[in-house]
């Protein structure tokens, strides 16, 4: 295979993250056929919530997806629920892994937890794999095919694919607001801003909501994975934690959230996690221009739907932040993030201000 180099790879186990092996195997191989030895574990790096494993099994590869360790409510990292989603999407939207079993019984491993199908491919990064070059127009067009996926995954019939009890009905914007606000006070740290200006403005401006549409919630280059072959096609969609029903354009504005352009501001390039700078990318105002277009929506209230992805984000890095003030885990790449979620509050009111 001519792009197998760049197949996206497993690292070592972090000491922190290590499993009873031999539990798991036993119980895969009552549910799964064709499975000798024990498997082999590795565990891939990206993501920061949900941890994700590769199992090498001779002749076959499986990826077993569990919560952080020190997890209190199931509900946050809830795998049934993440397990049951995949498999109703896979029929309606085939870029999703095939779930393969679920485990709910503490005994094995203490949570919950499912595996699925490897799918191999490319991940892209902060920057291009070595070994992967791409053109200007290569670079637009791999931009292109990953906003149509996104399109694509929203015009989803979610009633005709079983998934409608994944939402709430109405109101998923307020709800969106006041649970990721009241998450933000609880995850609180002394050297973090209150934020409270961001979310009075957030309560106070919700815009008439859109949908309803099945939402990934962490849409980005690093959850998408590329044909080795041809590197421009995306075989796969992954981490559907946060997948909902909802409103498009809340997406659209988590999704922007991780769109880091060329242009932006030194501290802001410097956690970038996607080549969303390249040549050919489209900066994020074209993104939503280019999606606004497809779908048939305006984009007339776009600072709101940008503030909430941004102020998501902080939350979501508060609440990894908290993880690590408190020593629920040691992993070092998370030390810094009380700071990161200050500057994207300040992002959040820079946007405010500009709104007017």
């Amino acid at each position: 295979m001519p792009g197998s180099k760049l197949i996206d790879q497993p690292r070592q186990l972090r000491d922190e993250d290590r499993f009873d092996v031999e539990a798991v195997d036993q119980w895969l191989k009552a549910r799964i056929d064709g499975l000798d030895g024990l498997p082999e574990v590795r565990q891939f790096s990206r993501g920061a919530s949900n941890l994700t494993y590769l199992l090498a099994y001779p002749g076959r590869e499986l990826i077993l997806r569990r919560p952080p360790p020190g997890t209190k409510a199931r509900s946050a990292h809830d795998m049934v629920r993440e397990h049951d989603l995949q498999q109703a999407l896979r029929p309606v939207f085939p870029h999703v892994p095939k779930m393969l079993a679920l485990c709910t019984d503490q005994k094995v491993l203490g949570c919950d937890f499912y595996v699925m199908e490897r799918v191999e491919g490319i991940i892209l990064r902060a920057n291009l794999p070595s070994g992967l070059e791409l053109s200007r127009d290569e670079v637009d067009t791999l931009c292109r095919n990953a906003i149509d996926r996104l399109i694509e995954l929203h015009q989803v019939d979610v009633a005709a694919a079983g998934l409608s009890r994944l939402g709430k009905g109405r109101g998923y914007i307020e709800r969106q607001i006041s649970g990721w606000s009241s998450r933000f006070e609880k995850a609180g740290t002394w050297n973090v801003l209150k934020g409270r200006s961001v979310m009075r403005w957030l309560a106070e401006n919700q815009p008439e909501e859109l949908g309803p549409c099945l939402i990934h919630g962490d849409y980005r280059f690093d959850n998408l994975v590329l044909d080795p072959d041809d590197p421009l096609k995306i075989i796969a969609v992954l981490d559907w934690e946060l997948a909902t029903v909802g409103d498009p354009l809340m997406d659209l504005g988590n999704a922007m959230a991780y769109w880091v352009q060329a242009d932006d501001d030194g501290y802001f390039r410097g956690f970038r996690r996607q080549p969303t700078h390249l040549p050919g990318m489209f900066t994020r105002r074209q993104v939503v221009d280019y999606y606004c277009r497809r779908m048939g929506l305006s984009a007339d209230n776009w600072p709101f739907y940008e503030v909430y992805g941004l102020f998501r984000l902080a939350v979501i890095a508060q609440q990894i932040y908290y993880r690590y003030h408190h020593r629920q885990t040691r992993n070092p790449a998370f030390r810094g993030f009380w700071i990161a979620v200050n500057y994207l509050l300040w992002r959040c009111r820079r946007i405010i201000r500009n709104a007017g």
